[in-house]
């Protein structure tokens, strides 16, 4: 049975979901949408969940695919014309963040002119977004970044990946159905689902004030805790693959809020040393809770207790424990410890320093970030 929520953006979730796609592309008046998926969901042969749904309705697509695993603002330039030129009213993002994302740059592209950088959020972009977006719908079919229902897309823009960020870039639905994700490797699992335990826990030290969001970031990590190894072991496990999807859309709904220096290091490894995104959190999530400790005790105490800490422990010994117990699932999940274990090399150090002292995730971190210590988190993680 497919369930409903409402965010603002609509979240149809649960097994078979997909067979409502086409009831609500009709709901959000799009007749002609874009179908914006990468290269890998079309090897895999994916696209058979959805082309037959929409043939039958008698809604008439495009495929767009032509984009990098980490997306440029080049190729969102490719995907407005590929739009225009199908004639399209509407955008329909189908797999993994990259495609979750794109999907959202084209439709930022259809009434905002070029060039995306000035856009960038760390810019102030933002209030040069406007209404102006055709509807978006998204379906992931992996459970990390949450892009269905975040209100961002992340760019490569002259090496560097920048966050557009607006309200406006919100889906209108989207749909969860963990059908779409049995068959991803365990890797790609582990580090996706690592990449949504981050974005919860993040979101929840993060400064300011949001209960929400907060409430929303707990319920997200103790999903993914009690499933993301279960999701590894077994990618059949059902069960496991729905709350998986959960805990990453949760992540999504939380960060609004903000994140911190673990994104900050991740969104500089990925270009400077081309890790995964998921992997790259994973790899800095524990250094960057320890560093966190001292400003964020409290929080960190009991986003231990969602990871499985006894209540009954002291408080500090929990925030102690926080950092273990991510280091613990992610070696459960079979994913490397070190940066250097990842093909990051030293001597990319001083560029991915330099460069997560630059992205606007850390200034939302609890504890103030320098170059210093910036310096001292990558090497600790190396």
């Amino acid at each position: 049975m497919t369930a409903v929520m409402s965010f603002p953006t609509r979240i149809l979730y649960g097994r078979g979901a997909i067979r409502e796609l086409p009831g609500e592309l009709r709901r959000a008046g799009a007749a002609r949408p874009l179908l914006v998926t990468d290269k890998g969901i079309l090897q895999a042969g994916l696209l058979r969940f959805v082309t037959p749904l929409l043939e039958q309705a008698g809604i008439k697509t495009q495929v767009f695919s032509e984009f990098e695993a980490n997306p440029t603002d080049r190729d969102a330039l490719r995907g407005i014309e590929a739009y225009r030129s199908a004639g399209a009213d509407s955008v329909l993002g189908f797999g993994g963040g990259a495609s979750l994302d794109m999907a959202k740059a084209i439709a930022l592209l259809v009434h905002h002119e070029p060039p995306l950088p000035q856009y960038d959020d760390a810019k102030g972009g933002d209030a040069r977004i406007t209404a102006r977006v055709p509807p978006i719908l998204q379906v992931p079919t992996t459970a990390g970044t949450g892009s269905e229902v975040g209100r961002s897309t992340v760019l490569v823009i002259d090496g560097t990946k920048t966050v557009i960020f607006s309200p406006f870039l919100m889906a209108r639905a989207a749909l969860l159905d963990p059908e779409l994700t049995v068959g991803l490797p365990p890797f790609i699992t582990a580090a996706t689902g690592m990449d949504a335990l981050t974005h919860n826990l993040e979101a929840y030290v993060a400064k300011g004030e949001h209960p929400l969001a907060d409430a929303i970031a707990i319920d997200g990590l103790r999903r993914i805790s009690a499933h993301l190894e279960r999701a590894v072991h077994d990618g059949k496990d059902l069960e496991a693959r729905e709350q998986m999807l959960l805990g990453s859309a949760f992540g999504a709904i939380a960060f609004q809020k903000g994140l911190g220096a673990c994104h900050s290091v991740a969104h500089a490894l990925t270009p400077v040393a081309g890790t995964h995104h998921g992997l790259a959190n994973s790899l800095m999530l524990p250094t960057v809770v320890s560093f966190n400790r001292v400003a964020a005790e409290e929080r960190l105490a009991n986003a231990a207790v969602a990871l499985g800490a006894d209540p009954k422990m002291a408080a500090q010994e929990r925030a102690y424990l926080c950092a273990e117990l991510v280091d613990d699932l992610r070696g459960a999940c079979g994913l490397p410890r070190r940066l250097s274990q990842a093909g990051v090399r030293r001597e990319m150090i001083p560029k991915i320093v330099e460069k997560a002292l630059a992205d606007a995730c850390h200034l939302s971190n609890p504890r103030p970030v320098t170059q210093v210590d910036f310096e001292r988190l990558v090497n600790e993680a190396f």
